[in-house]
């Protein structure tokens, strides 16, 4: 059986982070394992506080799983500080794991910082040149680009420009544009992904799930392009399954595999 292992902060109301991932994880028939960067308060209304983890209690998580159960890949979510960041690149490095999917959590959907100024940096330089690709969403990868973003010709630039200088895949997602939700991917090539734009205001964990999805596919063996196309066929198709949890922007559906 296939393993994977999210490195992301909690949701305790289940809809994103590494409750998303889990789901996602069994969704695809792997075998799901989690290391926990953040506790998290939040629900479908927003997050409401943030506990890091402490550095040396997260780094005997990691240990504990890299040395026993080596994951065929590893998706990365939120990383609250720079020391979790060193902490994940040093045992990733240790235990050669370098099908890596990073998800580039910065400010969550309801606007709250989920990553302190000096993180973003670290994060920059030691992790993302080690990931073989990244998410970011348009204002992520504004911030990584250097510039506004504001068409698709816009995206199709900054994937390449953050590729080149990364060394890995690039998968801008175009969830914030407005008219198609076309997400861009540079990995020598482009490709463009677009799906519907689907009637639900329940969105919540669409990067978490997007991100764990691709994850997936890549331990499978699928190349990158096939494991964006296959992920952005799932979570089309746990959008549009229309769940309707909770009193704010709602959680997808995730067992529809």
């Amino acid at each position: 059986m296939k393993t994977v292992l999210t490195i992301a902060g909690s949701d305790p109301s289940g809809g994103a982070g590494i409750q998303a991932d889990m789901k996602t994880f069994a969704a695809h028939g792997l075998y799901g394992m989690s290391v926990i960067t953040a506790l998290t308060a939040q629900n479908t209304l927003g997050v409401r506080d943030v506990f890091p983890v402490p550095p040396d209690f997260f780094e005997k998580q990691l240990e504990a799983v890299l040395s026993d159960i080596p994951p065929d890949a590893v998706k990365i979510g939120m990383m609250p500080d720079a020391d979790i960041i060193e902490i994940t690149v040093g045992l990733l490095e240790k235990y050669s794991i370098t099908n890596i999917v990073t998800d580039t959590v910065m400010v969550s959907t309801s606007g709250r910082r989920l990553m302190d100024e000096k993180a973003v940096d670290t994060l920059k330089n030691r992790l993302l040149c080690r990931s073989r690709i990244i998410t970011p969403n348009i204002p992520e990868a504004e911030v990584l680009w250097g510039n506004s973003i504001i068409t698709e010709e816009n995206m199709k630039a900054a994937a390449r420009d953050i590729s080149l200088e990364i060394g890995g895949a690039v998968l801008v997602k175009g969830g914030h544009m407005e008219g198609s939700a076309a997400d861009i991917l540079y990995c020598g090539d482009f490709f463009r992904f677009e799906s519907e734009r689907i009637n639900n205001p329940n969105t919540h964990g669409t990067g978490c799930t997007l991100s764990s999805a691709i994850t997936c596919g890549l331990a499978t063996g699928l190349d990158i392009p096939q494991s964006v196309g296959q992920a952005k066929e799932y979570l089309t198709a746990a959008i549009r399954a229309g769940l309707d949890l909770g009193h704010g922007i709602g959680p997808l559906n995730h067992i529809i595999k």
